[in-house]
């Protein structure tokens, strides 16, 4: 093994272990009010691709005996389970990605998920939802899923408890890039693929695009906009998905001109009823609703 990579082997061994050696400590007291005052609740933070932190995303690892195997994506990942949280006797310390912790920041510790992922946790006692980033690792207890900071848990309403029910989803966006990914957007009619960063948010008007259900009958979706950008068309699936909308996917097409576009649709959606639910949840959340059309 070359040195600087057994150097990185080394230091993720220690960061881990230093997760595990805080395993019988996460569940705690809230902290108090003069703690609270010097850093109050941070903002919900929103999901971005980054690239895999150096530390933290070993293939596999091993802690109380136990061997956690790390995912290679969390595209796809959605789990119910139990979550705790840790807090006070932890913050400032390093998390297992090198990130110092910050009780106050919206963040969370999970086994698998690559470092970092975005991730939506709804409490199912009461369906509040929070969005943090994973940057740490645990918890190591048996039946819990997830290790929310003290703010996450709290903006769930699960802090004075200390656990909770809750269903973990990642989030569109927040999956872990390589180094080296593209990080602006596409050109005209360039291909971005799926590292790319907003610059613009704003659709192309009225395109035409060509069927990708020939022969078929027509389905409906709610067509949230064609982007010329790759990242763009990423972005508004990511905000629509933070919204608690599912299958939003984005879709390559192009327009009666030649050029290439990308699509952000949702459904299909089988009745007007639920293309009027989704519609609903979208202009609750902020979200232009696009337009129904049919594939």
């Amino acid at each position: 093994m070359a040195p600087r990579a057994a150097l990185l082997a080394c230091l993720a061994v220690l960061l881990l272990a230093g997760c595990a050696t805080r395993v019988a400590e996460r569940d705690g007291p809230p902290p108090d009010g003069a703690a609270r005052d010097a850093a109050p609740e941070l903002p919900e933070v929103v999901p971005q691709n980054e690239p895999l932190s150096p530390y933290g995303n070993p293939d596999r690892y091993e802690v109380f005996g136990e061997t956690y195997y790390v995912k290679d994506a969390a595209e796809g990942y959605v789990e119910e389970g139990i979550a705790s949280w840790y807090g006070t006797k932890f913050h400032g310390q390093r998390t297992s990605s090198g990130e110092p912790y910050n009780m106050f920041a919206m963040t969370a510790a999970h086994t698998s998920l690559p470092l970092p992922t975005y991730v939506r946790v709804t409490n199912l006692d009461n369906e509040r939802s929070v969005i943090v980033k994973v940057n740490d690792r645990g918890p190591f207890v048996d039946n819990r899923i997830i290790d929310l900071s003290y703010s996450a848990a709290k903006r769930i309403d699960m802090h004075e408890r200390g656990t909770a029910p809750v269903r973990v989803e990642a989030l569109p966006g927040g999956t872990p890039i390589a180094d080296g990914a593209t990080t602006t957007a596409a050109a005209d009619g360039e291909e971005a693929g799926g590292d790319s960063v907003v610059v613009d948010k704003a659709p192309e008007p009225d395109v035409t695009v060509e069927s990708t259900n020939a022969g078929g009958a027509e389905e409906a979706y709610i067509q949230l906009g064609a982007f010329r950008a790759f990242a763009n068309a990423q972005q508004v699936r990511a905000e629509a998905a933070g919204a608690d909308v599912r299958n939003v996917k984005v879709s390559r097409a192009r327009t009666a001109e030649g050029k290439r576009i990308y699509r952000v649709r949702i459904g299909p959606l089988s009745n007007a009823a639920d293309r009027d639910q989704v519609i609903e949840r979208l202009e609750a959340a902020g979200i232009d609703p696009g337009r129904v059309v049919f594939d």
